[in-house]
Formats: C-alpha cells, sequence, structure tokens
C-alpha cells in the first residue's frame, strides 16, 4: 500500500510539474529533465508512467479536462431548463477557471497549440459532452443559435479564459458585477432573440 502511494506521488508529482513549467516555459522549453528536476525524481522515473514527452501532455491534458469537466458538470442535471442548465454550468467554468488558475491556463495553452494529439482531443471533447448534449436540446428547442458547437463555445466559454488570463496578470479584477455581466454577454450571444 505505501509502495502504491509512491508510485502515485510520483505520478502526481510529473503531472503538477508539467503544467507548472508549461504554463511558464511553453511546451518547448520544457524538457523532460526539468519536469524530473521540479518533480524531484530520476528523469528515467518519467518513463515508469508515460512513453515519451508526447505522452506525458496529453495524458496531463486529458486528467486536467476531466477535473476541469468533473467539477464543472458537478450540480447539473440535464433535466434542467436549457437556461438554468447554462447559467449553472457557466458559473461553474468561471468559478473553475479562477480558483483553478494553474490548470485552467494549461487547458488554455492546449488548445491553442498542435502538442496535444488529435486522439486526447477527441477525448477531451468527449469531456464536454454534458455541455454539448445541453446545446442541441437548446437548439432543438429554438432557443440557442443554430451555430456550430465551436463558435458557440467561442463565444460562451472561450472570454472566461481572457478574464482569466487579465485577472492573472493583475491588469483587472473581476468582481460579481463582472461577472454577472460576463455571463448576460455569453447567453445573449448564443441565445435566440425572439
Amino acid at each position: 500500500m505505501v509502495k502504491l502511494q509512491k508510485s502515485i506521488d510520483k505520478r502526481n508529482a510529473l503531472i503538477k510539474a508539467t503544467i507548472e513549467l508549461v504554463n511558464n516555459n511553453g511546451f518547448h522549453a520544457t524538457p523532460m529533465s526539468k519536469i524530473a528536476k521540479m518533480a524531484k525524481v530520476s528523469p528515467a522515473t518519467i518513463y515508469l508512467y508515460f512513453e515519451n514527452k508526447q505522452d506525458l501532455v496529453n495524458k496531463t491534458y486529458i486528467e486536467v479536462k476531466a477535473k476541469y469537466t468533473d467539477y464543472a458538470f458537478e450540480n447539473y442535471s440535464a433535466d434542467m431548463p436549457v437556461e438554468e442548465g447554462f447559467k449553472l454550468i457557466w458559473h461553474r467554468i468561471a468559478e473553475f477557471k479562477l480558483k483553478e488558475c494553474e490548470n485552467a491556463m494549461f487547458l488554455a495553452q492546449c488548445d491553442n497549440t498542435p502538442m496535444i494529439d488529435e486522439p486526447s482531443r477527441i477525448e477531451g471533447i468527449k469531456h464536454l459532452q454534458p455541455l454539448l448534449d445541453l446545446w442541441t436540446k437548446g437548439k432543438e428547442q429554438n432557443l440557442i443559435k443554430p451555430m456550430s458547437d465551436y463558435l458557440l463555445y467561442a463565444y460562451a466559454i472561450n472570454p472566461l479564459s481572457f478574464l482569466m488570463i487579465s485577472q492573472k496578470r493583475g491588469s483587472f479584477t473581476l468582481n460579481e458585477t463582472h461577472l454577472d455581466d460576463a455571463y448576460e454577454s455569453a447567453w445573449n450571444s448564443i441565445k435566440v432573440i425572439k
């Protein structure tokens, strides 16, 4: 049991070091040797858990994406009305991005790099299925614009990354009023105007 826990701790330390180094240095300036050093393991230890750097980054991405979506959908039920469900999910995503800033920044970097392979991206999208299903329901009920899910995500969710990064840089501080305004803007950008 102790040996298993040590193994889990080493793997978690490698994931944490990968997130921190990628956030601070980017993917290409994060060699395996730096990851091992920060995780306080020998470089050879990495290969007990991951095939190579690509595998480490892909698995870190999927793990962080699962945390993100578990948090986002924790209190969501598919039975909720569309607007109520979207509001709950949107606020949970905002909360995650502000409370779990390092993980959120890592995901933002992953969204903008070719480092993540296509199977990992597809796996990451599967984690968003409750939101995609909600949008499908909203389109069927003529509540959400009949647009691509990528466009809906770009208009309604991606602005949160910009706000999170602005806050992290110290150029903007989000308060409740800002979050309410941001939510209204997100909902207005995807809802059908009647």
